[in-house]
């Protein structure tokens, strides 16, 4: 189990094994998800007052609001994909700082 975490904005992180998808906010049917989960309190909010450009699906049927365009957290998952695949990589970028 991947037990790995993703930065979503302002220091919060989310469980890359929990989640289903990453949508933009504007379509209808989204706003009608989005509006059935805050009813049954299954919305957390981590957008710090700022616009939310970005909604998280997760497995348990949450949904998390953040302020980071999902074109962005789809970049983070796959530079941790690539990060996995080709672990020696991080090595020698470690070392060469030094």
């Amino acid at each position: 189990m991947d037990n790995r975490l993703i930065n979503i904005g302002f220091g919060n992180a989310v469980k890359i094994s929990r989640i289903l998808a990453v949508v933009n906010p504007g379509s209808s049917p989204i706003r009608k998800l989005k509006e059935e989960a805050k009813q049954e309190h299954r919305l957390i909010d981590v957008t710090e007052g700022r616009r939310t450009r970005g909604i998280i699906i997760l497995d348990s049927g949450h949904l998390v609001l953040t302020s980071v365009q999902p074109e962005t957290i789809s970049q983070r998952l796959a530079a941790l994909d690539k990060e996995q695949a080709n672990p020696a990589r991080l090595l020698h970028t470690e070392n060469d700082h030094e």
